[in-house]
C-alpha cells in the first residue's frame, strides 16, 4: 500500500497547489489597486460586496487543503497485534486527496466566476477577447448571470462549480 499511499499524497500535494494559484488569481482580479477593475468587481463599491465573500470562501477552501495535504504516508501506526508494523495509511492519503480535489473544483469554480465579471467589466469599453476565452465567457454567461448587484451567489457557484465538474471547457484548450 505505501506505493499508493505515497503516490496519493504526491497527488493530493499538487492538487492543492492548483488550488492556491487560482485563489491567488480571484484575490488579484478582486483588489482594485492591482486590477485596475472596481474593488471586488462590484457595481457600486461600498454599497455593494459584488464577489468579495467568494474570495473569503476560496481562502479558507484552500486553507483547508494545507491542513489536509500533510502526508498520511508519513504516519505508521502496528497494527494486528504488531503483525503489521508498517501501515501506509493509503485509506486516508485516498480520503484527503478527494477532498482537497473538492475543495480545489470549488475555488476554480469561483475563480471561473470573478474572471467572467472581470471580462465583462474589461470589456465595457468596446475591447474584445480572443476566441477560446470568449467561447468560455459564453458557457458561463449561459449559466450565471453578470452580477449588476448583491445576492445570493450559492446558485452562481454551484453552475460553475457544474461546468468544472463536466470538463465543459475541453473543446476549447
Amino acid at each position: 500500500g505505501q506505493p499508493v499511499a505515497l503516490a496519493l499524497d504526491f497527488a493530493k500535494l499538487a492538487i492543492a497547489e492548483l488550488g492556491s494559484i487560482s485563489e491567488r488569481r480571484t484575490a488579484l482580479l478582486l483588489d482594485g489597486r492591482l486590477s485596475g477593475l472596481p474593488p471586488f468587481l462590484a457595481r457600486d463599491p461600498g454599497l455593494d460586496s459584488g464577489l468579495m465573500l467568494l474570495q473569503y470562501t476560496a481562502a479558507a477552501l484552500v486553507s483547508e487543503d494545507k491542513v489536509l495535504a500533510h502526508p498520511a504516508s508519513v504516519d505508521s501506526i502496528p497494527t494486528s497485534a504488531n503483525q503489521e508494523d508498517h501501515v501506509s495509511m493509503g485509506s486516508i492519503a485516498a480520503r484527503h486527496t478527494r477532498d482537497v480535489l473538492a475543495n480545489v473544483q470549488q475555488v476554480l469554480a469561483i475563480e471561473l466566476v470573478c474572471a467572467c465579471q472581470a471580462l465583462d467589466l474589461r470589456t465595457a469599453d468596446g475591447s474584445r477577447p480572443g476566441r477560446g476565452v470568449a467561447a468560455a465567457h459564453e458557457r458561463v454567461r449561459a449559466r450565471v448571470a453578470h452580477l449588476d448587484g448583491d445576492r445570493d451567489l450559492g446558485p452562481d457557484i454551484a453552475a460553475a462549480l457544474d461546468l468544472v465538474r463536466s470538463g465543459a471547457f475541453l473543446d476549447l484548450v
